[in-house]
């Protein structure tokens, strides 16, 4: 492997010039303007001090830099990862406690581990197991449940951590009586100012604004003292080295969180990466070297006292329509974040929690797919109850479940597929020698007593009985054919299972007096056939080059007693021998 193949950033530093720094440097500061306050905001979702989700926003952006192929993908804590941190890690530490930090960050060098190992075994491929519609489904759910997570903050009461949505909504109606309206009305007002001002103006930093003017009215207003709950004292500083702490009770306990948030943190990423890698045509993601960069950053941020992150769909889009063009700007976002650290933390002493709560709930309105929803039920139903199912399982049973739900119902969507592939009976296209299937094109036309069927599929244990069935379904129709052609020039290879039924196949048409006929073999397929003794099963004069020969010989034959064979026996073996 190229050294700059492991540090993708050789392949644009060389050639980096000043005017590629005016725009990093625009779309840094940007960016790391954007982070301050939904770095806070994703800390107090994940049960953590605000001050972690500043934390995680340094060295995982300079990791990235160096290690990650995408030049817009901006990295650092993102609102799912969060409350799977809160969901996964509450589960054994009060969120907010000192071993219930340590934990989270346990999660995040075991998480990184995984992924580079997954990165160097070049295991990337294994994401693909869960299809789009159950990854929008549980995104989905995932965003309802993060935005009613806060409503305890939005309405200044007293809530039990929890990533169930009808347990969040049973106690908030239970104690709405609790409601504090000074609060509510901040965090209500925060909302809308922050829509008004991205309508107003998509370059205005809208939630850095509304912090700024939120922390000034409880300031000057004393809100704090009226029952508005605010951060109060931020450290000062960067973080300092520490090594996670890591045993076998915690690695235990852990690794399923931990494999989860790898998936979904890769999955999220690389879908981030891959839209904008679109928009640019001098670089290419490379999936196994992103899950190696992700991985890093997880490993180099967890022993800088940082949570688990990931990409982010919010700041990675204004990083790219900011201008971008490197890494770089994810470095100086960084370097910005280090300077708030180190001067400005003072300043955030009087940041009500219910504007942090309000930046969360805006962050994740645009997670909710609901056109998804609504183009798969009319298109694919499969996938539609793929979606839905995967939806209702996160919402009702909790995020793990919900990705592992999801998992499921992608793998049975595989199989079910796999298993009944499109069987299609064929027809003449008139004045030509085509064949196609007569549903789609109805203008094809079927020989009289004559079958032509594509099996769309190879022919394997998990298909096989679907093709014995679809096969003696249509001689045990109305109006049985005296001959049926299988066009097998889409069956790439057959099993001993698949081959196994081939036999009984012959065997039942024989016995019911229909002549069978295969035409389009391709070369292994014929290799396989010949090695289990199924093409003289079949018999020479059965086997033809394209479905057109066999309809042909057959309306030349009309007693079925072919005598004119279109391959001899010394074709067949020549053709074996070259496939």
């Amino acid at each position: 492997m190229r050294f700059d193949q492991i540090f993708p950033i050789a392949q644009w530093l060389p050639n980096y010039s000043s005017r590629d720094f005016r725009a990093d440097f625009i779309a840094g500061l940007t960016v790391g303007v954007m982070l301050v306050p939904q770095g806070m905001a994703y800390g107090l979702l994940a049960g953590l001090p605000p001050i972690y989700g500043l934390y995680s926003g340094i060295l995982p952006l300079f990791l990235y830099a160096f290690f990650g192929t995408s030049r817009q993908l901006s990295v650092g804590p993102v609102a799912l990862v969060s409350l799977l941190i809160l969901s996964g890690v509450g589960a054994f530490a009060e969120p907010g406690t000192d071993y219930f930090v340590t934990l989270a960050i346990s999660t995040a060098l075991i998480a990184g581990v995984i992924q580079i190992l997954l990165g160097l075994f070049r295991l990337g491929f294994l994401v693909n197991f869960l299809s789009h519609p159950v990854i929008s489904g549980f995104t989905s759910a995932a965003a309802l449940i993060i935005a009613f997570s806060q409503t305890a903050n939005l309405l200044g009461i007293q809530a039990p951590r929890s990533n169930i949505i009808h347990e969040i909504l049973g106690y908030i109606l239970a104690h709405l009586a609790e409601v504090h309206l000074l609060t509510l009305g901040l965090g209500l007002g925060g909302i809308v100012f922050m829509l008004l001002v991205k309508k107003l103006h998509k370059s205005i930093p809208n939630a850095l604004a509304t912090v700024i003017v939120g922390t000034i009215l409880v300031w000057y207003f004393q809100l704090d003292q009226q029952g508005v709950q605010i951060v109060g004292v931020v450290p000062k500083g960067l973080p300092t080295f520490s090594i996670p702490k890591l045993d076998w009770q915690i690695l235990s306990d852990l690794f399923p969180l931990a494999l989860t948030i790898c998936i979904i943190s890769f999955i999220e990423s690389l879908a981030i990466a891959k839209t904008i890698e679109s928009q640019h045509k001098e670089y290419k993601v490379v999936p196994n070297q992103e899950l190696f960069a992700l991985g890093l950053t997880k490993i180099g941020g967890a022993f800088f006292q940082s949570f688990p992150t990931t990409g982010s769909f919010t700041r990675s889009a204004v990083n790219n329509e900011a201008g971008a063009k490197t890494g770089m700007a994810s470095i100086i976002s960084a370097v910005l974040i280090s300077l708030t650290l180190l001067f400005l933390t003072p300043l955030f002493y009087f940041l009500p929690k219910a504007l942090l709560a309000s930046i969360i709930v805006v962050a994740v309105r645009n997670l909710i797919d609901y056109k998804e929803a609504i183009h798969l039920w009319k298109t694919d139903k499969k996938d539609f109850i793929s979606l839905i199912g995967t939806f209702l399982a996160t919402l009702t049973l909790g995020i793990q479940i919900g990705v592992l739900t999801g998992l499921i119902l992608s793998l049975l969507l595989i199989i079910y597929k796999a298993s009944r592939p499109q069987f299609a009976v064929l027809g003449r296209l008139p004045d030509t020698k085509t064949f196609r299937n007569v549903l789609r094109f109805p203008e094809a036309i079927e020989e009289p007593g004559i079958k032509v069927v594509r099996f769309d599929s190879q022919l394997f244990f998990g298909n096989a009985e679907f093709f014995r069935e679809s096969m003696e379904d249509l001689i045990t129709a109305p109006g049985q054919p005296r001959a049926v052609v299988l066009d097998a020039s889409i069956i790439s290879s057959i099993d001993s299972t698949g081959i196994q039924v081939f036999k009984g196949l012959i065997h039942y048409y024989h016995n019911h007096q229909v002549q069978f006929l295969v035409s389009g073999l391709i070369g292994p397929v014929r290799d396989t056939l010949h090695r289990n003794n199924l093409l003289q099963l079949i018999g020479e004069r059965n086997i033809f080059l394209r479905a057109h020969d066999a309809v042909t010989f057959l309306s030349n034959t009309p007693d079925s007693t072919p005598q004119n064979p279109i391959w001899s026996q010394e074709a067949i073996q020549t053709n074996l021998k070259n496939p």
